[in-house]
């Protein structure tokens, strides 16, 4: 099956409601235990990203512990001592045979977030590279991801401006031999197959009604952009510098409500399956 026809089959099912549909039968008992690690920005983290419907997922043999913070970057998550909080964490003597930790930077290394971006040719790789040589000397297994998609739009067509941080993360992986999850480009699919007006759904909160007419013509605006009286919106290539700490609870083209918290777990569950098939029984709706 291909990955645009995976996704989309992905998409109905989240739309209808099935990804979050309880189970007819139990999961099966698997053993040994094994525990995850989420470490990323708000687009995983808790109420904001799609690490709480992973976690959610995983059935009691499994530990998931999401550390993700709202507004870190692949240099500020560690500058600030997150990361010293999460190798604290995997030092924790547990009964789990494998640990895996899935990272996922780079909407705050964009430009523009002072004290957080980095340069995606330079400064994002060696981040990288630095937190898979750590998790490996902890014992723990590396699995890097590319950065969920924002979800705006010009004239129909989703604009994808985190790929040069994906591209950079997709060539760390290769050259660390490190697994990679795609959900950047699984991502991409699926919002442009959902839409400007339908993908709006995934958000934290409906949108203003300004914001949905226009994306009903094809391109998306700001939220309460700052403009000329009578100036026409201008569509955004990229969200508004985000604070740091947990996203608040309104609309924008970046956060995720349960909704897109389940479809997008779901494509990092599918593309963890791909690379350790032996994954998939620790997961409820597999």
């Amino acid at each position: 099956m291909t990955r645009s026809r995976s996704i989309a089959i992905a998409i109905a099912c989240a739309v209808a409601g099935a990804l979050t549909a309880p189970l007819a039968q139990a999961a099966p008992k698997v053993a040994p235990p094994v525990r995850f690690i989420l470490v990323g920005d708000s687009t995983m983290a808790q109420n904001s990203g799609w690490g709480p419907a992973f976690c959610a997922d995983v059935v009691p043999e499994a530990t998931c512990v999401n550390m993700a913070k709202g507004g870190r970057s692949s240099g500020s998550y560690r500058a600030e001592g997150s990361w010293a909080t999460t190798m604290a964490e995997l030092a924790k003597p547990g009964p789990w045979k494998k640990t895996y930790v899935l990272v996922q930077f780079g909407h705050n290394d964009q430009p523009g977030k002072p004290g957080r971006s980095t340069d995606f040719a330079t400064e994002y790789p060696v981040n990288l590279t630095s937190y898979v040589s750590d998790i490996r000397a902890a014992g723990a297994t590396p699995v890097l991801v590319t950065p969920l998609t924002r979800r705006q739009f010009r004239e129909g067509v989703l604009l994808d401006g985190l790929s040069a941080w994906a591209a950079a993360t997709r060539k760390v992986a290769a050259r660390t031999n490190t697994a990679l999850l795609d959900l950047n480009a699984d991502s991409v699919i699926a919002v442009q197959t959902l839409g400007p007006v339908e993908a709006m759904s995934l958000a934290m909160a409906p949108p203003p009604e300004p914001v949905r007419e226009a994306a009903a013509n094809g391109t998306t605006v700001e939220v309460n952009p700052p403009r000329a009286m009578g100036a026409a919106p201008a569509p955004t290539a990229t969200a508004a510098v985000e604070r740091q700490g947990a996203a608040k609870s309104a609309f924008d083209y970046t956060h995720i409500g349960p909704k897109g918290a389940s479809l997008f777990a779901g494509m990092v569950e599918d593309e963890l399956f791909a690379v350790v098939p032996g994954l998939r029984g620790y997961f409820k709706r597999r």
